[in-house]
Formats: structure tokens, sequence, C-alpha cells
């Protein structure tokens, strides 16, 4: 019986089952359906060289995690940098499963991911070799792949991230009004060019057609925010993101791009989020390019300033904060800052966090600072396979949590339900995303 009152005994088989069933709505992805084009050669006989669908063995190996990782077994001093680049996306990921899978224990956890993924796609890792993986992913359908994977992952539903500055993306919407129409799939409009640099952005804007000025006139103010208006219905994109480096500030410190791009947020992005009704995403944190030679691997994080986000949520108590902060040494601060700011969800462990150690360090800490009120994971996933091990990996530690905190619970007093454990979970892991969205 749903209403039954539980006995410690079985807690955490009722808690790991309840984590197990509930689906997910994944809020942050760099993942794509069909219809963006997949490099990958499958089994439709298709394949687009520029295509953002990435999944597949050669696209899981040669995820930037891993080319990094590879570089300290294999330094630059003897694989320089231009002629990795230069060898093709199989030969690349030759050398990383020689080199991390083979030669070397794959026990970090971006190696254990693609473990557990070949893992649960039926493969075994220890024996089969990359050609015959190749041929796995290359008889695969791609659309009925992500549902394969959905179904593995237990997602209901996949949140791409949308980048309209990229000319690839942008073109791909363009030309095809319904490129983004797969039901699988919802849109976020993705645009750190406009806070970041102004003056580039504005010369974008204008060549599109917008009558928009680096100084941001009032003429320019209204042009801005009818590109924004036009992307978004374009997209039926459901929240808007940026990602922001450690030097963040509100109120804006420094040169006067700095001050633009505040003038920008203040003026265009926040008042077009508060007319529809959607929630601001911001990503804090990303140091870009640390070492240019990895190319996307070679970004890290630093530590950011925690009051710009509590000075947003005061400022604009009529707009919704999505936040998330690349550094360990942010998440209190951000928590605590979660408890004051009712217009503030915070969500993921992001790219240097999403790793079992801080995952579970930082989910603690937010259960006991807020409850089950925010979204304890995102995968961030760019290769859609990674969904597989990405869920599988949080949903463990985030059960393994709930059995804690649930027992200390019980064991002052508390009577606790199978039904109450089902709404938690189903809190944490759909509705308060869904909820947060609501207009």
């Amino acid at each position: 019986m749903s209403d039954t009152i539980l006995q410690l005994s079985d807690l955490e088989a009722a808690v790991f089952q309840a984590v197990a069933a509930q689906p997910v709505v994944d809020m942050h992805t760099h993942t794509y359906p069909p219809s963006f084009g997949t490099p990958v050669p499958n089994g439709t006989g298709q394949a687009d060289p520029d295509g953002l669908m990435l999944w597949g063995i050669d696209e899981l190996l040669t995820y930037h995690y891993l080319i990094a990782e590879v570089y300290r077994v294999v330094p630059a001093t003897q694989l320089p940098y231009e002629q990795f680049w230069q060898m093709t996306r199989a030969q690349q990921a030759d050398h990383i499963w020689k080199h991390l899978f083979q030669e070397h224990t794959p026990i970090s956890e971006a190696c254990r991911g693609v473990i557990t993924t070949l893992n649960k796609l039926g493969l075994d890792p220890s024996s089969d070799s990359l050609p015959q993986m190749r041929r796995f992913f290359a008889e695969q359908d791609p659309s009925r792949f992500i549902d394969r994977v959905m179904e593995l992952s237990h997602v209901e539903k996949i949140t791409m991230t949308n980048e309209v500055f990229d000319a690839n993306e942008r073109g791909r919407w363009l030309a095809d009004p319904n490129v983004g129409a797969d039901p699988r799939f919802s849109a976020v409009l993705r645009i750190d060019r406009m806070i970041l640099d102004w003056a580039a952005a504005a010369q974008d804007l204008h060549s599109w057609g917008y009558e928009v000025d680096a100084e941001l006139s009032d003429g320019a103010v209204e042009e801005a925010r009818r590109f924004l208006r036009e992307w978004l219905d374009r997209l039926k994109a459901i929240y808007i993101a940026v990602s922001l480096p450690p030097e963040f500030h509100f109120p804006a410190q420094g040169d006067a791009s700095t001050h633009a791009g505040q003038a920008v947020l203040e003026k265009v992005i926040l008042p077009v989020c508060a007319e529809r009704g959607l929630p601001f995403a911001m990503m804090i944190g990303a140091v870009r390019s640390v070492n240019p030679g990895l190319r996307g691997g070679g970004d890290m994080g630093g530590v950011a300033d925690v009051t710009a986000v509590t000075n947003l949520c005061a400022a604009f108590p009529q707009n919704k904060f999505f936040v998330t902060m690349l550094m360990r040494e942010n998440h209190h601060a951000l928590a605590v800052a979660a408890r004051k700011f009712g217009n503030l969800m915070v969500f993921g462990c992001w790219w240097f966090v999403n790793n079992p150690s801080l995952i579970d360090e930082i989910t603690r800490m937010r259960m006991e600072l807020l409850g089950t009120s925010f979204i304890p994971q995102h995968s961030d996933a760019r290769i859609l396979d990674q969904l597989v091990y990405k869920w599988d990996h949080s949903r463990r530690l985030i059960g393994r949590v709930l059995v804690d905190k649930y027992a200390d619970l019980m064991a002052a007093g508390w009577k606790l339900t199978r039904e109450q454990i089902r709404r938690d979970v189903r809190l944490m892991l759909r509705d308060n995303f869904v909820k947060f969205c609501e207009r």
C-alpha cells in the first residue's frame, strides 16, 4: 500500500526502486535529433560531416574530457597537438582507446562512463574490438538509437542547447522551420555573445537585418528584443541560457564592454524573459582556452561571485533564474542564496563538479539546506550515448543520499511512506524543472 509506513529495513530498496522508476526531464544537454544531421555513418546510409547529432564509439572516445586525459599519459612532447588534430576521428579514438583503456585501467569517471555506456548497450568493452563496436553503431538507425538511449537512461525529454550565433546551427534553423520539431527534444536559446561581446553580437544582428548599434540606443534595445522574440518563437525555446566567466559581476565591474553586456542583460534579455515568463539560466565559472592546444578540452574553471546572482534575484524579482556554478567552492554560498530567493532554482553538478565524490557532497549539502526544492542533476551530455552513463551514475548517487537522509529523518521520529519517497524523487528528477518553466 502506498500509505504504509516504511520500516528502516525496507528503506534502501524503496528509495532505489523509486529513483529507478522515475522518468527524467534532462534540463541541459548539447545533444540533437537526427534532423540536425549526423556525421556518423549509420544504417540509414546518410552522413553529414557537419551534423550536430553526435553519437557512436568514436564520438564517445574523442569527447574532450578524454582528449585532455590522454595527454596526461602521452604528452604533447610525444604527440604534438597539431598532429593529433590532423588525425581522423577514428585514428584519434584508436589512440585514446589504446592508451586509456588498454595500457591503463579506465578508472577515471570519464573513462568509466564509456564502459558503463557500452555495457548497457550490450557491448563488452573487455573483449569487443573497436572495429566490432564500430560495426554495431553503423548498423543503427539514428532515430531508433535515440529511443534506445532514452529507454536505457529512462529520460522522457531531452533539452538541447541551441546556439543562435553558431553559423552551422543557425543555418539549419533557417533552412528548415521544422528542424527542431522532434517531440523528444526541447530547445533552449543560447546567447553568450550578447553579454560577453555585445560589439560583435551587434555586428551579427545588424548583418541579419536588425537595426542595432554597439551603444545600445533606445531603438537598438527594441530591435535586440525583437531578435530574441523571433528566435524564441522559431525555436519554441523553454528558457534562455548563457555560460559566464568567473569575473561576471552584477552590477558590472571592469571595462566598457563589460558594462555593455550588463546593459544588454538589463534592458533586453531579462525584460524579454519576464514578458514571456521564461527562466534565464546562468552557468557561471568557465575560463576558456587555458590550453588552446586542447581546443574544447582546454577550458577550466574559476571561483565566481555569488553576490552577482543574489543581486540579480533582488533587482529582478519578476524574473526566474536557473543557476549552476563550475567550482566546488561556490556551491555552498549558492545554496544559501537559494534559501533567500524563491526566484532562484539551483541545478546540476556541472562539468568539473560532475564527479561522484563532489556530486555526493553537493547533493547532501543542498538537501540539508533546501530540502527537495532544487534540481540535483542534468547530464550536460554532448554525445547522445552519454545520457546512458550520466543518469545511471547520477541515479545511484542521488539514491544513496536520499537513503541516508531518510534514515536520519526516521530516526528523528518521522513516519515515512513510499508515496512520500516517490513524490520527492519526482520533484527532483522532473517536476522542479517543469514547474519552474511554467509560464
